[in-house]
């Protein structure tokens, strides 16, 4: 009985997921896959350098937790030490003002040009049409991340293990998810140009 109250919860959140997905290839649209593309270009030239610049002059440090793939809670609480009380502020600021816009600017653009992509490839599993729970996935485990970056900097000089444990597991979890959305986007991109093309020459 347990073990088949457990596959039907399991069928559960499966069903979950695949209404969650079905329910952004229903808004994705080429306007909506171009818009958040336009964005997202636009963030890159124009936000993330200035960003950058004034990340370095608040903190004093150009480390910063959630640009780096794998740190250990030890090296994470010497972050919060090098900043300094100014550093961890700025830092705490930063999270929840421009690492609030930035995750949904990189989930957009990665889940909507997913989805669109892959519905131009036909001749494909359907099975394909979830990876747009990616970059979904990837927007989320970056919250979780800045939560608990940001409780670190917060309770500084107490150091709770548990925090910094769970801030070095989000971070890798995070950067496989976000690399793993581009390496995605970047193969059905390029199968839907080229479906396009054949298209074109029988055509």
């Amino acid at each position: 009985m347990e073990h088949n109250s457990t596959v039907k919860e399991d069928l559960g959140r499966l069903m979950i997921f695949k209404k969650i997905s079905q329910w952004i290839h229903q808004i994705t649209t080429v306007w909506v896959m171009l818009i958040s593309l336009v964005i997202m270009v636009l963030f890159m030239i124009f936000v993330l350098p200035n960003q950058a610049k004034s990340s370095l002059t608040e903190t004093g440090s150009s480390q910063s937790p959630d640009t780096t793939f794998f740190y250990t809670p030890g090296e994470l609480y010497q972050i919060a030490i090098d900043y300094g009380e100014d550093g961890r502020q700025a830092y705490v600021v930063t999270r929840w003002t421009f690492d609030l816009i930035y995750p949904l600017v990189y989930t957009g653009f990665l889940v909507f040009g997913i989805s669109w992509f892959t519905q131009k490839l036909t001749n494909w599993p359907d099975r394909w049409k979830l990876g747009n729970l990616i970059p979904l996935l990837a927007g989320i485990f970056d919250f979780l991340e800045n939560s608990m970056t940001s409780l670190v900097m917060i309770l500084f000089p107490t150091r709770i293990e548990g925090v910094l444990i769970l801030a070095t597991t989000f971070t890798p979890i995070k950067w496989i998810l976000v690399s793993g959305s581009f390496i995605l986007y970047f193969i059905v991109g390029t199968a839907a140009l080229f479906g396009w093309i054949n298209s074109r020459k029988n055509s």
